[in-house]
């Protein structure tokens, strides 16, 4: 708001209207107060007979009589009860992103919608600022519904004042306090705080407790005021409102004031209690900060002895504020209303600050379609000017340009037109041909781009298969067990894969399968006598294995490193089982056994794979910079001995081969074996799974590439078949 030469602050009470008119001095720490007006009400607003606006209205008509606001900048205070102050910490943050964190903070400590409320921000003395980061910063938040808005400046507009400020009262005593009571903010060492002021303000039924050291601000309204002291004496004397506000008033002069003092002690213990809970509160919120001197504001703190019971009860320097260090004015020091009510002014006086451009904090909760309508109206005359000067200048065109248009003659231009049409011509044929060829070319190199990748994309596949087969395990060649259910392998019976566009809605589908592949039971903790695990349920056909009890920890001792695959890619199926399931291997049988092997190694903790072509053509690399990972045991299935005969065992072993087919079984059911035959026939406990896991092929040692828009799948099968 640009400076006035005269502003008013107003404060609409419960008992009064205050209000101050003011101008700016040469110096930046002094305020010249012009005028004066304290009108106090014919009964409190909060008394149930009363009527407020009809009372408000007389107030400011009364206001409006005696003095001509057109022109001066008018600031008007709501009580604080009715809006939201927050002072927000910052974290270490760019500069230009503090506006986009305060609307998210706004969002999360308003209770209603940003739409619903008038909110405003500005950032705090205080905090380091260096190559664009700022550090230790604060910011103060303030916010109010709409419709309190609209109904706090409804008096206002109906008396016929534009309302230039709109503050809540305990910020405009904030600015009081900092401009009146404290150095100049400029002076003050950010790593020594000074020490802070406690201005409490008693209301009429409620109290403004503001504590400040000049950089920090923190406020809270207390639900106890003037007129507590005015029921209690209703209560204990029997008497009506308006007399035992006449009462309060001079209780000195009453004809017992030691009765009327210890019906009012309870009030006055209650007010000391509240006002002590706060002051501890903050200093407990910031233990850097010393309050040393509490001022108190508000006629109500006229009341005989309250000073004094409440810096007993405090143990602080309590005073009243009878004295603005930075006013200046004697006609209205030295009237006999201002001095008589000075202590009900210091709202006012803030207000008058900040309609000034003096005041510290400088938000303002009018609505932005009033200020933007205002401008509009002041700028309506510049505008008609501004439109009756475009109207005669393009009446002076339009009748430069007929008289030309009169003057001429078609004929003597036809063969002019005629060439620059058939040039025009020519040209539109030439930029057609030179797009037609350009278009051609990128055509060419796009042609030329895909064939590049294919060359890469050729072995993809192999190498997905070379790696799978790697990582299954194996025995070594000279050391086969001869028992088939002590040989270190997996026998893959079928494999199969399907393209998914995008992978994170397969992966969503298996989250308790992923939960229940990726822990494994703690062999290691005993080594002389291992646990044996809990035994595994049998699952229905096309259900997932229930994961055992015991399982604690992740395969290899951690998580894989990404959350959730993304972006599309194929789905590789591999359907096996094992024999590996005898009671000396435990407890690495079944599922377990699938994990510490095959699981293992396909979260990249096993063999590397050569790779076949690219730009790492011939090098050994992990399997996930192949694009394979998140491998998930989709399908388990319960332990069962099964009876092979001895002749299809054979000396050697199929391991690591894909796909390989199963051994013959006899038999495989849930039932034991039979006894017949046992010489030609081995007993062995069988294991079946289905293994799911992604592969997004790409060439060895690039990185994934970001997750592409969704696109149709493919038919199901190997890439590039």
């Amino acid at each position: 708001m640009a400076r006035v030469s005269y502003v008013w602050g107003i404060d609409i009470g419960k008992c009064a209207l205050k209000a101050l008119r003011c101008r700016a001095t040469t110096d930046p720490r002094k305020l010249e107060a012009v005028a004066c007006e304290y009108i106090e009400y014919p009964k409190i607003l909060t008394q149930p007979e009363a009527d407020p606006v009809e009372l408000v209205q007389a107030a400011l008509e009364q206001l409006i009589s005696r003095h001509d606001l057109k022109g001066d900048a008018v600031a008007v205070s709501v009580p604080g009860n009715l809006g939201l102050s927050k002072f927000i910490k910052l974290p270490p943050i760019e500069s230009k992103k503090i506006p986009d964190i305060v609307k998210y903070e706004a969002r999360q400590q308003i209770p209603f919608p940003l739409e619903q409320v008038v909110w405003r921000w500005q950032r705090l003395a205080g905090g380091m600022e260096e190559s664009g980061f700022v550090l230790d910063a604060e910011v103060a938040l303030f916010a109010m519904k709409r419709e309190q808005v609209f109904k706090a400046l409804a008096p206002l507009t109906q008396a016929g004042i534009n309302v230039d400020v709109l503050q809540l009262a305990p910020i405009a005593l904030a600015n009081m306090a900092m401009f009146d009571q404290l150095p100049d903010p400029a002076t003050l060492d950010p790593d020594e705080p000074a020490p802070s002021v406690a201005l409490v303000s008693v209301g009429v039924d409620s109290t403004d407790l503001v504590v400040t050291n000049g950089r920090r601000i923190w406020q809270r309204s207390i639900p106890a005021g003037g007129s507590n002291f005015t029921k209690s004496l209703v209560q204990g004397m029997k008497l009506t409102f308006s007399q035992a506000e006449n009462l309060k008033r001079n209780a000195v002069k009453a004809e017992d004031p030691k009765a009327v003092f210890k019906i009012m002690k309870p009030v006055f213990n209650e007010f000391a209690s509240e006002l002590q809970r706060s002051l501890n509160y903050f200093t407990g919120t910031d233990r850097t900060a010393t309050i040393t001197k509490v001022l108190l504001m508000g006629n109500a703190t006229k009341l005989r002895g309250l000073t004094d019971f409440v810096g007993q009860q405090l143990q602080l320097d309590v005073q009243r504020l009878d004295t603005f260090k930075g006013l200046e004015g004697a006609a209205v020091l030295a009237n006999p209303a201002f001095r008589e009510h000075q202590l009900a002014f210091g709202t006012a006086y803030g207000l008058a600050l900040q309609a000034a451009n003096v005041s510290a904090i400088g938000t303002n909760l009018l609505p932005d379609e009033i200020v933007r309508d205002r401008i509009i109206n002041a700028k309506k005359p510049w505008a008609v000017a501004a439109m009756v000067g475009l109207l005669a200048a393009a009446m002076l065109n339009f009748f430069g340009m007929f008289a030309a248009w009169t003057a001429y003659a078609p004929d003597l231009y036809a063969d002019a037109f005629g060439k620059a049409d058939a040039v025009k011509q020519k040209s539109s044929a030439a930029t057609a041909a030179i797009g037609m060829v350009r278009e051609q070319q990128v055509a060419a190199l796009a042609q030329q781009q895909w064939l590049a990748r294919v060359q890469n994309q050729r072995f993809e596949t192999l190498d997905m298969l070379r790696a799978v087969q790697t990582l299954l395990p194996r025995d070594s060649a000279d050391a086969i067990p001869e028992n088939p259910a002590d040989r270190q392998e997996l026998l893959i019976d079928r494999m199969d894969c399907q393209y998914f566009p995008d992978l994170s809605a397969w992966f969503a589908s298996l989250k308790q399968q992923w939960a229940e592949t990726h822990v494994v039971e703690d062999a290691e903790s005993d080594e002389e006598e291992p646990a044996p695990p809990a035994a595994v349920e049998p699952a229905a056909e096309g259900e997932p294995a229930a994961a055992s009890p015991d399982a604690t920890a992740a395969v290899a001792g951690q998580e894989p490193a990404a959350s959730s695959p993304a972006g599309a890619g194929w789905v590789v199926e591999l359907q096996g089982h094992h024999f590996h399931n005898e009671d000396r291997h435990k407890p690495l049988e079944g599922a377990q056994y699938v994990r510490s092997t095959l699981i293992k190694n396909l979260l990249g903790k096993g063999d590397k794979v050569i790779v076949s072509a690219g730009p790492l053509a011939g090098q050994e690399v992990s399997v996930s910079d192949l694009g394979i990972g998140f491998p998930v045991i989709v399908q388990s299935s319960s332990i069962k001995p099964v009876r092979i005969p001895l002749a299809a065992i054979g000396g050697g072993t199929m391991s690591g081969r894909i796909p390989r087919p199963s051994l013959p079984m006899a038999q495989q059911t849930g039932d034991e074996p039979s006894e017949s035959d046992p010489a030609q026939d081995l007993v062995l406990r069988r294991y079946d799974f289905v293994v799911q896991f992604c592969w997004q092929p790409r060439p060895a040692g690039e990185a994934p590439p970001p997750a592409p828009a969704a696109a149709a799948a493919p038919p199901a099968g190997i890439p590039g078949e």
